[in-house]
């Protein structure tokens, strides 16, 4: 087997400048906790990484699909979705994704005087168990605004903007009751709002109809008939309006390629994704980022 370490189909990544980190060490609003690379590898099948000679950054991966090993300190680890763990500085390790189920992740390299106290208890990996008041969309569109954000430019106020969602990102990690009940959600989810919840939470992998149910507790038939009752569309269309949604924002607000929107969305089949997209806005992915919004 070919082992790689980047080039997957759909990925982004930047590694920030010298100077630029630089700068960041040296300034004392941003010093103590700074991104130096980031990025985000779907479905990275054969992704292989060994450091033998230890870097200076602590390293975030956060696997939201798939599986992966990891190996730090004498010990091998398992990982798969919803979980994340992060590698001390200072000390060789390596890590892979699953033959046979590779992972998507995203992943950050980071410095700082702080970044031991976000890094302490994680090497093992954690999950990020879903539920009605998880808020796992949140998280991802947060990564996504700080990856735009250092993407766009290097001043200090930007830099100065973008670690300051860092530090929201690993605290709503490192505090995740805290930041589920931050939301101020209260009293009960019904069998509609838990689905859509789920979906909405799922948004970068492909669901079942199965899945769905078993979240709400009922069966594929009773759960569907409810749904479609409720909502109009069957569960896996409204599956797909959420998609369509999301990759309108994408379109709209990045600059992501298509194949990369595919990706992001748990769609391996970008025809298939210009397909459902046409029947739902009535124009190709391309005609609609092009389309007059106002």
């Amino acid at each position: 087997m070919i082992k790689i370490k980047s080039g997957f189909s759909g990925e982004r990544s930047l590694v920030l400048p010298k100077m630029v980190t630089d700068m960041m060490a040296a300034d004392p609003i941003v010093s103590v906790l700074y991104v130096t690379d980031i990025g985000y590898y779907p479905h990275a099948a054969n992704h292989y990484r060994e450091r033998n000679e230890p870097i200076d950054q602590y390293v975030f991966i956060y696997c939201i699909d798939g599986r992966g090993s990891y190996q730090v300190g004498g010990r091998r680890y398992q990982v798969g979705a919803n979980q994340y763990f992060i590698l001390p500085a200072g000390q060789p390790h390596a890590y892979e994704a699953d033959h046979d189920k590779p992972w998507t992740i995203y992943w950050i390299h980071f410095k700082g005087s702080l970044a031991c106290h976000y890094a302490l208890d994680a090497v093992s990996p954690t999950a990020i168990n879903p539920g009605v008041h998880s808020r796992i969309s949140n998280r991802i569109n947060m990564f996504e605004e700080l990856f735009d954000a250092l993407n766009s430019g290097y001043s200090i106020e930007n830099i100065r903007y973008a670690m300051s969602l860092f530090h929201h990102y690993l605290g709503s990690l490192r505090y995740v009751r805290q930041y589920r009940e931050a939301a101020g959600q209260t009293g009960d989810v019904g069998i509609v709002d838990a689905a859509i919840h789920f979906m909405e939470e799922n948004i970068e992998r492909h669901v079942t109809l199965g899945e769905v149910a078993d979240y709400t507790g009922y069966s594929a038939s009773h759960f569907s008939m409810v749904f479609k009752a409720q909502t109009g569309h069957s569960p896996m269309s409204y599956i797909n309006l959420l998609k369509v949604k999301r990759a309108c924002d994408l379109l709209d607000n990045t600059q992501m390629r298509m194949n990369q929107i595919c990706y992001k969305l748990g769609i391996d089949d970008p025809y298939y994704f210009s397909r459902m997209f046409s029947k739902v806005m009535g124009m190709s992915p391309k005609a609609y980022r092009t389309h007059p919004k106002v």
